[in-house]
């Protein structure tokens, strides 16, 4: 009796002592970033409709996370030179400025300076969540607090779709990124009155060495990411090729300076060592961030253009790819850990599934077999997510569990930078260099998808190389 009451979590208590409610504050920054991130699909039609630029379009997503890499890997470290309380506010208007320049932007390469800028604001503020919980809150209801920050990252990726379609239909795209200016504002004013005590207002010294920050490791791979994309901007066999492998370079240089850093390194030793459970478990959730951006990216757009359908109803179907991501994670949370492996090849299956489904849905223009292919991956995402994580980090060195914990969220955000890089050469490459036409839209639309199913293929390969869960 004495131990369930110890297990069981008085919310009520907790909310009368002020921590709760001040770590809802703080995880407004987190809300602002990753509803921002998954708004911008549905924003595109009517912004590429006022700015053009379709060429660019991968852009938006890959310009994105490579600032919040960079500032998520710096904002925790900033603590030790200047407090919790003037990293947050200063992040939270780097945000609200990044968002003002989306909202005025003539041009869609003005477009995109807003977004680097916006990336490292959200970025920023996302690691200093994390940064607060260590800093503010007692050990006792870390739980709770990791709790609420799921659900905050459940009710972006529902509603950041819905907020974009729904202003841009009846207001403008640009009201859709002037709601995340005063947003922005508020977090920094908040910040300002929530983030008090010695803790907060001072910089962190425990007299301790500081390591030395990754910067040439952070700045080739931002640079790998631009060739790529630049890669699509205009495609010429030569020029687009060798951009392509001095990209593909790039990052693999990125991870032989990473490895030189051991006290400030961002991956694990040997990461994607096929011959550990550790390598195929990070091959795992790169090739499938890569593979899975091409929806995201372009889905609303062809959709609207192609077949006519609305920006709210895109809206719907981007939703219910998170929605089946989050049901089903909560439905297998409590499987037992002799069914992990299985678990994760059957979420493999089906994120592949989703892929070579969307190869033929898009083109088709069918809004109940899209609905079904973005549960399918979507779900699939949810079944297997949990479960891969939990084999890295258990299959990682005692020295190098803190380290391979955060390297799953930092690869799928490099994946998804490369991968949005990637769709632009492949969209490009299709007519969309050209601008918007219905031949370009119908040759894309497949390819898109066909061209990162083998990618998909590889992930799945990597989830069945995974051993049983007592071996990892």
């Amino acid at each position: 009796m004495a131990e369930s009451t110890t297990i069981r979590v008085d919310w009520r208590l907790l909310w009368a002592s002020g921590d709760l409610a001040r770590f809802c504050f703080i995880c407004l920054g987190i809300l602002l970033h990753a509803t921002n991130e998954t708004m911008v699909a549905t924003v595109m039609p009517a912004m590429v409709g006022d700015l053009s630029g379709v060429e660019l379009v991968g852009w938006s997503l890959a310009v994105y996370e490579i600032g919040a890499i960079t500032a998520g890997a710096a904002a925790g470290r900033m603590t030790s030179y200047v407090s919790l309380r003037t990293n947050m506010i200063a992040a939270a208007l780097l945000y609200s400025a990044g968002a003002l320049i989306c909202a005025t932007s003539p041009s869609m390469p003005v477009f995109l300076a807003g977004r680097v800028v916006e990336g490292l604001g959200g970025g920023a503020l996302v690691s200093l969540a994390f940064v607060s919980v260590e800093r503010l809150f007692p050990k006792t209801i870390w739980p709770q607090l990791f709790g609420v920050i799921s659900a905050v990252w459940g009710v972006a990726a529902f509603s950041g779709p819905m907020l974009g379609a729904l202003l841009s239909e009846h207001l403008s795209w640009r009201w859709a990124f002037g709601v995340f200016v005063i947003g922005g504002l508020f977090a920094a004013l908040t910040s300002l009155v929530v983030l008090r005590g010695p803790a907060a207002t001072q910089r962190r010294s425990d007299g301790a060495a500081l390591p030395r920050f990754p910067v040439a490791a952070l700045a080739v791979m931002a640079a790998s990411v631009v060739l790529i994309a630049l890669a699509g901007v205009k495609v010429e066999p030569l020029r687009s090729s060798l951009l392509l492998a001095a990209g593909l370079a790039g990052i693999a240089l990125f991870f032989v300076l990473d490895a030189r850093l051991p006290a400030a390194r961002l991956f694990p030793s040997r990461p994607f060592d096929l011959k550990t459970p550790l390598g195929n478990g990070l091959v795992m959730v790169a090739t499938f961030s890569i593979a899975t951006c091409s929806f995201g990216v372009y889905g609303p757009l062809l959709l609207t253009s192609l077949h006519g359908i609305s920006v709210l109803t895109t809206g719907y179907i981007i939703a219910a790819e998170s929605i089946s991501w989050s049901i089903l994670s909560i439905l297998v949370a409590n499987a037992p850990p002799w069914r992990e492996r299985s678990l994760v090849l059957a979420g493999s299956l089906m994120i592949a599934g989703g892929v070579a489904g969307f190869a033929w849905t898009v083109p088709v223009g069918s809004i109940p077999l899209i609905l079904a292919c973005a549960v399918l991956q979507g779900g699939g995402f949810g079944i297997a997510w949990p479960f891969v994580t939990r084999i890295i980090v258990a299959s990682a060195p005692a020295a190098e569990q803190t380290v391979a914990s955060s390297a799953v969220p930092t690869m799928q955000r490099i994946g998804y930078a490369v991968g949005a890089a990637s769709c632009g050469i492949v969209a490009n490459a299709g007519g969309f260099s050209q601008g918007l036409s219905g031949e370009a839209e119908a040759n894309v639309a497949a390819w898109l998808f066909l061209a990162f199913l083998p990618l998909a293929l590889l992930g799945c390969i990597a989830a069945w190389r995974l051993p049983p869960t007592s071996n990892a």
